[in-house]
């Protein structure tokens, strides 16, 4: 038998090992039971901390008052006490309790790791018995291998069941993150008592911006002459802003409507309330105030504000002025210019100006149900009154002769939109759009054809019998061999085309076949005049430079010339031509015409495209009448009735002048005799007997019997105005026409004024006279139209084709064979006018230009440029 004490030193080195580790082990459980039992006291002292710590980031302390500051600051003081001394209770881990916890981390049984620290109690010194214990000793230690610490647990869950620790966590980060923004607090703050209720006294600036279109300036609610007053009325829109600096960080403003129901008005989150249009002067904060706070809030009815703190602040009342939709109307029915253009007249009246208007056109004719049309109603926007004129009139040109819809039937509709949004509509008007004309029936035909096509593209085969059917024979019906080979081109482009795009490039090319079939007709002196005119206007279009609008002004000029003497002699040609002339037809000069176009080009080089083009219009109009009317000499039907008329008209005109000089003169004398009445008043007896005596004053006036005495004449002369509008209205009765009541007005009011001149009652007199004056002004008008009826002139334009709408010749005159003047004459603007206008432009501009001008004053005059 072996004697275990030869197994001594394999005994040793297993013991020795397992003490090493059992030491490492320890060391670590050791750490782990320590962490375990030292957390739960530690973690009352974090969650005291994380609290303080975001409380200050999210600038709580500065909103308080001092005592609520002093107490939560308290309350952190003491619970820090108590969270400190929670640690001192914390108990060391014994020897004993870390072999334990090894044990049972490990699932260790009898104790393996107490055994190696144990000793033999009896039978030290017998053999077997130590050996036998050894033997135990070195089993157990090889139970010791790979002993693991255990991981700590702290048991917070048990602790706090609710999960309170990680809202506390979650406040801390967002707070971390609310920190570094502009309303964030810091750990400082908490330091920093404010005693009292209110801190800092607030200072407080308010502003009220109405809308920029509106051109009101803010009004200034805290301004020293707005101290006192409380209620105040803007416009609908305005934004009130108002700033809090200082104060207690609290303060509310509160909007209350007219019902008395009140809502709290959120702060901005920016610390500039600066309106989004940018009006409203922004207050700056000094550096370092705190408790800056915004509000803004839009003015759509009547609404009240309240700001309160600690107590009410300020208090305003605001009555609001609706913003009224434009009211749009026609004040003349659509009509059709001599070069083909529809004039479109009416009126806009809105609260502050129109922003935007435009002519909403559709089809009469209501489309078939599988119509393709290829093209949209034409674009037409209207040209808007400028903003504070007394007149609300305005007119529109476009020229839509070349539209695929010119010469259809459609259902116009004016539309106007204020800077709110809000759109006012007129009436709607049936009419036909204005197409040019076209003398030549191959041109005719087609243009009819190319608008049947543009309104519907399933006619395409429709079109293209058509057109075989106009190239059938072309012997027969075309003489020219260039049109015949441009409608078969048009006929195999319409043939091959495949898409809508191809199809539209087909409309586009038959109307330059229609013009070229047209034009081919026209002189050369006639092409070179409308295309000078035709360049002239897209630069105008285009805002050319001044340079290019003097070439070509000068082109216009040269074309003008030629196409003038052209026409001189083709007048001296015609047999009919002198006999054509109406004696009493109003002439032009070439001194008119040049004088229209120095305005045309003066007008376009400043800019002023909208009033070049309509002049650069009249003249295109003029032309259309020379041609016109060279093409319809020799017509003189129905001339002696229309002679008697115009007769009539003119006796009428004659009439009115005299009325109107007798008015003047009436006046004159009324006004001398209050004179002489003062002056009499004043000189005593002697100026009375100079009076009665019949002598004139030192200063060569009359006196009074010269006065009266020359009234009476002046009755005898208002008796013979009187009786000849009589027989002028017995003699439209004759014709056939009717006076109408204006006449008859105008006669009793002529008696009238008769009785007062033989009283010497020159104010009476002149008011009858003006009353007569408007009379016959009122029955003149009627009987225009009349006249117009009674030539067979019916619709907009009825059979006068070669005179404007209004009767005017193409400078804006009245014509003489149409009537008299009734006080309504177009004023074109004159050369000292244009210089002026010039200046005023450049002065802004060089404003605009100076850096050192204030920022008020260059919005202001911005303004003014938009409004022009």
């Amino acid at each position: 038998m072996a004697d275990p004490r030869d197994d001594m030193p394999e005994t040793q080195t297993v013991e020795t090992e397992a003490l090493a580790a059992i030491r490492r082990v320890r060391r670590t459980a050791f750490l782990s039971m320590t962490f375990e039992r030292l957390w739960p006291l530690v973690l009352p002292l974090v969650i005291l901390v994380a609290l303080f710590a975001a409380t200050s980031w999210f600038g709580l302390f500065p909103r308080m008052p001092g005592w609520l500051h002093m107490a939560l600051l308290a309350a952190f003081a003491i619970a820090g006490l108590v969270a400190l001394y929670l640690p001192t209770r914390l108990r060391i881990p014994k020897r004993s309790e870390i072999d334990h916890r090894l044990e049972a981390a490990n699932l260790l049984v009898h104790e393996p790791i107490s055994v190696q620290a144990d000793a033999m109690a009896s039978g030290q010194h017998d053999p077997f018995a130590k050996a036998l214990w050894e033997e135990h000793r070195r089993r157990m230690a090889d139970k010791l291998k790979d002993l693991q610490g255990g991981a700590p647990r702290p048991r917070i869950p048990e602790r706090d069941p609710w999960g309170l620790r990680a809202g506390v966590a979650l406040l801390f980060v967002t707070a971390l993150a609310y920190a570094s923004g502009p309303s964030g607090g810091s750990l400082s703050d908490a330091f920093h008592i404010r005693y009292g209720a209110g801190g800092v006294p607030p200072r407080i600036d308010a502003w009220v911006t109405p809308p920029r279109y509106t051109g009101r300036a803010p009004i200034f609610l805290t301004a020293q002459t707005n101290s006192e007053n409380t209620s105040f009325t803007v416009p609908q829109g305005s934004v009130v802003a108002v700033r809090v600096i200082g104060g207690s960080g609290n303060e509310t403003l509160t909007a209350t409507g007219a019902d008395g129901t009140g809502r709290d008005v959120q702060p901005a989150e920016n610390d500039a309330a600066t309106p989004s249009n940018g009006q409203a002067p922004a207050a700056s904060s000094p550096t370092g105030v705190q408790n800056a706070r915004n509000f803004q809030f839009p003015l759509e009815s009547q609404t009240g504000l309240t700001l309160s703190g600690s107590g009410t602040l300020a208090k305003w009342s605001f009555a609001v002025i609706p913003d009224q939709p434009p009211l749009i109307r026609f004040t003349k029915d659509p009509s059709r210019a001599l070069n083909g253009t529809l004039e479109l007249s009416y009126s806009i009246d809105d609260d502050y100006g129109a922003a935007k208007g435009r002519a909403d056109i559709v089809r009469a004719e209501k489309p078939a149900a599988a119509a393709h049309p290829l093209y949209k109603a034409p674009d037409v926007p209207l040209v808007l009154p400028r903003r504070g004129a007394a007149s609300k009139e305005a007119t529109t040109s476009k020229d839509i002769t070349e539209h695929p819809w010119a010469g259809s039937e459609v259902r116009l509709t004016l539309a106007a939109t204020d800077d709110a949004g809000q759109e006012g509509r007129s009436e709607t008007k049936t009419l036909v759009l204005p197409e040019r004309p076209f003398s030549n029936p191959l041109a005719r035909a087609v243009v009819e054809q190319r608008r049947i096509l543009a309104l519907d593209a399933n006619q395409r085969d429709h079109v293209l019998d058509m057109l075989s059917a106009i190239t059938l024979r072309p012997e027969d019906t075309i003489k020219n061999a260039t049109h015949y080979l441009a409608l078969r081109s048009v006929y195999s482009r319409l043939k091959f085309a495949r898409n809508d795009d191809q199809l539209r490039d087909v409309v586009a090319y038959m109307w330059q076949v229609a013009r070229g079939i047209e034009d081919g007709q026209l002189t050369a002196a006639e092409r070179r005049l409308r295309q000078a005119q035709e360049a002239l206007k897209q630069a105008i279009q285009n805002g050319a430079s001044p340079e290019e609008i003097e070439k070509l002004m000068a082109e216009l000029r040269q074309a003008m010339q030629d196409f003038l003497r052209e026409f001189a002699q083709r007048q001296q040609q015609n047999p009919n031509a002198q006999q054509a002339l109406d004696p009493n037809m109003q002439m032009l000069t070439q001194k008119d015409l040049d004088r229209m176009m120095d305005q045309i080009e003066n007008l376009a080089k400043q800019g002023s495209r909208d009033q070049a083009q309509q002049l650069l219009s009249q003249l295109e109009n003029m032309m259309n009448n020379l041609q016109m009317g060279q093409n319809q000499q020799g017509q003189q039907g129905q001339q002696g009735q229309q002679g008697q008329m115009r007769q009539q008209m003119n006796k009428l005109g004659n009439l009115m002048r005299r009325q109107q000089e007798m008015m003047n003169e009436t006046f004159r004398l009324d006004q001398q005799m209050q004179g002489q009445q003062g002056q009499e008043g004043q000189e005593g007896e002697q100026g009375r007997q100079q009076g009665q005596n019949g002598q004139q004053g030192q200063n060569g006036q009359m006196t009074q019997e010269q006065l009266a005495e020359a009234m009476r004449k002046l009755q005898q002369g208002q008796g013979q105005l009187q009786s000849e509008l009589q027989q002028l209205m017995d003699g439209l009765k004759g014709m056939g026409m009717e006076p109408g009541q204006e006449m008859g007005e105008a006669g009793d009011s002529m008696g009238r004024a008769g009785e007062a001149l033989g009283r010497a009652e020159g104010g009476e007199a002149t008011d009858q006279q003006a009353n007569a004056l408007d009379a016959l002004r009122r029955g003149a008008r009627n009987m225009m139209q009349q006249m117009q009826q009674a030539m067979g002139e019916n619709g907009p334009n009825g059979n006068r084709g070669q005179q404007s709408p209004d009767n005017r010749d193409p400078l804006g005159r009245p014509r003489t064979n149409t009537g008299p003047d009734f006080g309504d004459s177009v004023k074109l603007p004159g050369e000292i006018d244009i210089q002026r206008a010039r200046q005023i432009l450049e002065e802004i501009r060089r404003r605009l230009g100076n850096s050192l001008s204030p920022q008020v004053e260059k919005d202001y005059l911005e303004r003014l440029l938009k409004f022009d």
